[in-house]
């Protein structure tokens, strides 16, 4: 099977593989919002704003803003009055889980008083 790579255009800076995948997700938040999608299996905004890390209601709504034009997010519609959205990872948000992961792992090793929690799988 081979994976649907993302549109050139997200590209910013150059076509290094690393500053490309920084441009895409190298702020602070946009990770977290994956991590808590992929791993924690939260979809809806109400979700998001139960994190530890409290992302402020702004940000979060830029970030999957971003994360769904790039391709790394799918937003299905759940409810019409007034309008709400679910939030799934594409397959190539998918493909940030083992990153993800391994950052856990590396924190884990490296940095005291670090916990990796017990992830659960993304259904869809």
């Amino acid at each position: 099977m081979s994976v649907k790579k993302l549109d050139k255009s997200v590209s910013k800076r150059s076509d290094c593989p690393i500053a490309t995948t920084l441009d895409l997700v190298g702020d602070k938040w946009t990770l977290l919002v994956v991590r808590d999608i992929g791993l924690f299996g939260k979809h809806k905004n109400k979700d998001f704003q139960g994190a530890g890390e409290a992302i402020p209601t702004n940000i979060l709504a830029n970030r999957l803003q971003l994360l769904v034009e790039n391709g790394l997010v799918e937003k299905r519609r759940y409810q019409d009055n007034p309008p709400r959205y679910e939030y799934f990872l594409t397959e190539a948000g998918q493909g940030l889980l083992p990153v993800i992961k391994a950052m856990a792992a590396w924190a884990s090793r490296h940095i005291d008083g670090i916990r990796v929690p017990n992830f659960r799988r993304q259904s869809r």
